[in-house]
Formats: structure tokens, sequence, C-alpha cells
């Protein structure tokens, strides 16, 4: 539908017609697993709790997951662009949820603790359904959905700083701007075959596509629970696709006032704007 005319349900209030409290948000929701899916379905099909898209602002879908699991040179493109050799399994690191954001937010830029700012669009996999161990077969039932993220990561903290602070590069505050909803699976064929791409102040920098993902939303899932639990609400970034500014030639870094947009077919854009920040004089 135009946007003129796009409308959101107030789920909230949809839950509190049927005298229940959603104080816990979208972790509560999935933690509810696929009966509160179905409520919300049914509360989108209603006609009722209807507000303007206009008249909200659309936060982050969802602010406190337990953990953020980020996967490293998972697009063949990535890995080539930086001579390395594709891995044989994913290669993890994280993120924390204070560096959670949502479409429209600024960007941070403190150029007293990086110089090297860069841009990486991700699909994000939502997990829906608590595991350990969980095989390949059956992940497809412990995800949720789908969404976009922005992966801002400082090059010169994450390569350089100490021999490498991958975790600093990685997570200061509004460097994962992730939205502008959460698509489930059955929208998306498993996200097996969606267009992913990144524009910086218009100009197309990524394009790709999660067909060309090393390991794919299912491997992940089932790699990542060998080793901890996956709850509800957690996030998995599944990497970026090759075209990011550290290893173009000239090396192409984010400035204040850029504006970065990340798309995925099939479930939205989000928009930020890199916006310079004085440190605090301690």
């Amino acid at each position: 539908s135009d946007s003129d005319d796009e409308v959101v349900v107030d789920l909230t209030a949809a839950y509190n017609g049927d005298g229940r409290s959603l104080a816990g948000g979208m972790r509560q929701l999935l933690s509810e697993g696929p009966e509160a899916l179905q409520f919300a379905k049914a509360a989108c099909e209603s006609g009722l709790w209807r507000i303007q898209r206009s008249r909200v602002r659309l936060l982050a879908p969802i602010y406190n997951p337990e953990k953020i699991i980020c996967v490293g040179m998972n697009y063949h493109d990535h890995c080539t662009e930086q001579n390395f050799p594709v891995p044989e399994v994913p290669l993890l690191f994280s993120k924390f949820a204070s560096a959670i954001a949502a479409d429209g937010d600024a960007i941070p830029y403190d150029t007293e603790l990086t110089q090297q700012l860069d841009f990486e669009v991700e699909l994000v996999v939502v997990v829906g359904k608590e595991g350990r161990r969980i095989p390949r077969e059956h992940a497809a039932s412990h995800i949720a959905g789908y969404t976009v993220a922005h992966d801002v990561s400082a090059r010169d903290l994450q390569f350089k700083s100490n021999g490498g602070q991958w975790l600093l590069g990685k997570t200061m505050d509004g460097y994962a701007p992730i939205g502008p909803a959460i698509v489930t699976g059955d929208e998306l064929d498993d996200a097996a075959s969606l267009g992913v791409r990144c524009f910086v102040n218009g100009e197309l920098m990524q394009s790709s596509n999660t067909k060309e993902l090393v390991h794919g939303p299912a491997d992940v899932v089932a790699y990542a629970s060998k080793y901890m639990t996956l709850k509800p609400g957690d996030l998995i970034f599944t990497g970026t696709p090759g075209g990011v500014g550290c290893f173009r030639k000239p090396p192409l870094w984010l400035k204040d006032g850029d504006m970065v947009a990340c798309e995925i077919d099939g479930i939205g854009r989000i928009t930020n704007k890199v916006t310079a920040t004085l440190t605090a004089k301690l």
C-alpha cells in the first residue's frame, strides 16, 4: 500500500484488550511462541487497534536480546576482496545489545576513538525458540524471522588497536541499527534468495544476494547452538557482502553527515546519518 495509508497495529493495546500485558515487548512476544504470533496475526486482520503509520516512529524491533552473535567472512565476495580463505565453519564474534539503534537514529562518530568508520549491510536471523545443539534440519523451526542490520565497524580499532579489538571496533553505542521490522520466515522463503544492498549518500556500495552466503541461516543456528543455548530474541548478524569501504582502493571511510541506507528485499530499508560527537573530557 502507499505509505500515505499504511497502518500499524498496536499490539500492546490488543494484548490489553485481551486482558493481558505485553510489557516485555518483542522479547516477550517471541518467548510466547507460535500462539503469540497467531494472536498478532489475528490482531492485524481484525481491523482493530490501528494507527496511521505517519503518526508513529518505528523503534528498533528489539532492544534487549540476551545476545547478538555475528558471523564474519560469510559472503564469498567479502572473503575474496581481502584474500581470506572461505571459512569451513562460521567465524563467530559478538556485539552488545547496547549498540542497537533504530531506523533514523544517528550513528555517533567519535573521531578521537576512530578515524576509519565503515559500513556493512547484513541479514539478521531473529531466534524464536530456545535450543541447544539444534540439528540443521530443525534449525528453521527455531527462527522467528529476519530483519536488516547495519554492522557499523571502526576498522582501526577492529584490526590495529592493541593487535585488533574486534569487540570495541564493532560495539560502540549506535553501531547496530536494526529494522525496520521483523519479517517472518514464511513470508521470505527462509531468506534463501534476497537482494542485499548498502548505499552511502545515495551511491550503491554493496550489492549481493543471500544466496551468496557461505553459511546460511540454518547452518549458523545449528553451529552456534553447539556452543551456547539460543534464546528467543537472540539476534544473529549473518555477515556482510563485498564492497565495504576498508578494502576499496583507495579505502572509503564514512564521514560526518554521510547517510547510510541498508536494505534487503522483502524486509525493508534502514537509513542512519553519521553524526560527529565530542568525547567527554573527564
